[in-house]
Formats: structure tokens, C-alpha cells, sequence
């Protein structure tokens, strides 16, 4: 015997999953983890028998919720499902699906559409951040259609603008949990960081790269996995989360000097296989590092002076992630007061995902 749970199947950003209520799913949360396995196919590196596309960014998964805080209007809760191990993650957020909760919530009734515009205001549940996202609703309805294009995603669709706020320290509490800009792992000089996401940042050089390697010639590399995984371990326990092993967090991030027209080439791990373009706050964590004086990635930015809101355009493998900051000068030097994004979303399929029935119970 089956069961169906009420879902929508859509794209945020560069990535795609299964959008649920929170309602919808058993209250009993010990059962969350094998219906969303179940769905996605996993484990399973083909992902036969599920929605799953074969890669983290197509394994996702977003249960929303009413917000219980008074400043937000929709609770946000993150699933990464992994693709070939039965193993759920809801310890990092996702920028890319935060792009679909806005026209999900919408969509779905959890908000009032306005005439125009309507602004969502949401609780990132994993990290405890918070985001305004602004989405397009001429007449009252959500307009997936537009002019705007993102690298990773073919086509153009509408802009939704993502304004992240109170990202320092997301997951810590600190902006550099170590009290350091710059320290040593294994004899390479790397920046760890909490700015949206928790992240150790080196230079490509140091760990014997150039940056600017595709997405597959990374990956193929396991000698260099290993080396950054260690690596990673170490600044785990040094940002105080303990044994990361088998968690996603912190991400690695590589970088060299932009080549393409962006302020900062990056490779982002995931951190055990490269992305294939780039998280946006693992871009909102890079920027926080590359505007800091004493950083290692300061010394490579190409990032004009005198511009309060500049374009910061991060080199990827797909092309270039851009975002919006809002700098002022301080003391230290120049500082972020804000974030934000322009992001696209599409509602693919809507209606149930079917699960065996036994997996709805105890």
C-alpha cells in the first residue's frame, strides 16, 4: 500500500525538489527522514525510483510552515538529501531554493498575493537567518515569466530579489569564530568564516589548483578531496561544531583572481563534490571574506572603490553568481551593511508525492 502527500515539484535558483507544508508531513519528525528518502530515490547514485536528478543540487527538499516568529510570515525548514548514502541534512540552509518559497507560499495560500509585488518575509529555521523576498504578482498572481537570466538555468524567467539580513555568524554566533582573518591547516593559510553559511576559504594555489578547473575535473581529483576534507575536519572543530564528519558544514570554498569580468574566481565544495555553479551563501560568506582586510582572499578582489552598492560577480564554473552589497567605511575598512540577490524560480509539477504507506507510521 501507498500513501500520497500533497507537494509541489519546483526550481529555485539553481536548484530543484519537493516543496512540502510542514502540516502535511507526520508530526512524528523521526519519520521525516525515510519519506524524504523514499521520494527522492535515494540511496540510489541514479535516483531510479524518485524524483531525485542524480546531484545535490536536484536532491532538495523545503517544508514550509506559518512563522512562529512575529517579524517573519513563513518558517522555513531545509532538507539536503544525499544521493547515494541514506543520509538527511538539515544543518545548512539553501539560497537557491529560499528563491521558491516566496511563490510556494503564495501558491499555496500561506499568503496573500498583493497587486504587483507581494514580500515574503521568511525564517531561515536551520540557521535562524532571516530574508525578505520580493516576488512578482501582477494581478494578485505569481508571474513565473520574465527577461532575467541566471548562469546554471537556461532561459529567462521573472526576478524575485532576495534581501538577506543579520547573516553574521548564522550558525556560531561570530563573523570569524576563531577570533582570526587568517590562520593555518595543514601548512595552508585558509579564512574560516560565518557569514550565511559556515566556511573555510583558501586560495586555489595553496592546495595546488588554479580555480578556474571545471566542476568534473575537480571531482575526478580524490587525492585533493581528501586533503580538503581534512582540512575541513580541523576547521570544524576549530569554529567549536564539533566532529563535522558526514555533515555539510563547514563548505570549502577555493579561490583565485577573477579572469572573466567578476570581482573573485571561486570553486565551491559541497563539500564532497564541487558545485556546479555556486551557493548563494557561500557567495554572501565569500564576499563577507573578500571586503575584510587580512583575509586570504582580500589580496585577490577586483572590486572598484567609491561604489556603496557595488555588483559583487562571482566567477563560477556555469558562469557568474551577482550580488548586490551595500558597503560603508568604517574604521576597519569597508563594510557590508547588506545583501541581496536577484533569483528565478519555476513551479514544475504540483499535486502528491507517493510513499509506502509504512513509512507514515511508527
Amino acid at each position: 500500500m501507498q500513501s500520497s502527500i500533497p507537494a509541489v515539484f519546483m526550481r529555485g535558483g539553481t536548484s530543484r525538489g519537493l516543496y512540502f507544508k510542514k502540516a502535511d508531513l507526520p508530526d512524528n519528525r523521526d519519520l521525516w527522514d525515510d519519506i524524504l528518502l523514499k521520494a527522492f530515490g535515494s540511496p540510489d547514485p541514479r535516483q531510479v525510483d524518485g524524483v531525485g536528478g542524480t546531484t545535490s543540487v536536484t536532491s532538495k527538499s523545503c517544508i514550509l510552515s506559518p512563522s512562529e516568529r512575529d517579524d517573519c510570515d513563513i518558517d522555513y525548514l531545509f532538507a539536503q538529501l544525499a544521493v547515494d548514502e541514506a543520509k538527511v541534512d538539515y544543518a545548512p540552509t539553501c539560497g537557491n531554493m529560499l528563491a521558491g518559497v516566496g511563490p510556494y507560499a503564495i501558491e499555496t495560500g500561506m499568503i496573500q498575493a498583493q497587486d504587483g509585488e507581494t514580500r515574503v518575509r521568511i525564517h531561515q529555521v536551520n540557521t535562524g537567518g532571516l530574508v525578505e523576498a520580493v516576488v512578482p504578482t501582477p494581478g494578485g498572481q505569481v508571474e513565473y515569466e520574465g527577461e532575467v537570466a541566471i548562469d546554471g538555468v537556461p532561459g529567462t524567467a521573472s526576478p524575485i530579489l532576495l534581501n538577506f539580513m543579520n547573516v553574521i555568524g548564522a550558525r556560531t554566533g561570530k563573523l570569524f569564530p576563531t577570533g582570526e582573518k587568517t590562520e593555518t591547516i595543514d601548512g595552508v593559510d585558509v579564512t574560516i568564516i560565518d557569514a550565511a553559511m559556515p566556511c573555510m576559504i583558501t586560495r586555489a594555489a595553496d592546495v595546488g589548483k588554479t580555480g578556474y578547473e571545471p566542476a568534473a575535473a575537480l571531482d575526478t581529483d580524490t587525492a585533493f578531496f581528501e586533503r580538503v576534507e581534512a582540512m575541513r575536519l580541523e576547521a570544524g572543530h576549530r569554529m567549536g561544531l564539533g566532529d563535522v564528519s558526514g555533515q555539510v558544514q563547514p563548505k570549502i570554498i577555493i579561490t583565485a583572481p577573477p579572469r572573466d569580468g567578476g570581482v573573485i574566481a571561486s570553486r565551491y565544495l559541497v563539500p564532497d563534490k564541487t558545485h556546479e555553479t555556486h551557493a548563494i551563501t557561500g557567495g554572501i560568506a565569500l564576499a563577507y571574506a573578500s571586503v575584510t582586510p587580512g583575509t586570504v582572499v582580500e589580496p585577490l578582489l577586483d572590486l572598484p572603490a567609491g561604489d556603496d552598492r557595488p555588483q559583487f560577480s562571482i566567477e563560477h564554473p556555469a558562469g557568474q553568481l551577482h550580488l548586490a552589497l551595500t558597503l560603508s567605511d568604517g574604521d576597519g575598512g569597508r563594510k557590508i551593511e547588506a545583501a541581496g540577490i536577484t533569483r528565478t524560480a519555476r513551479m514544475i509539477m504540483q499535486g502528491s508525492v507517493v510513499v509506502p504507506a509504512r513509512l507514515l507510521r511508527v
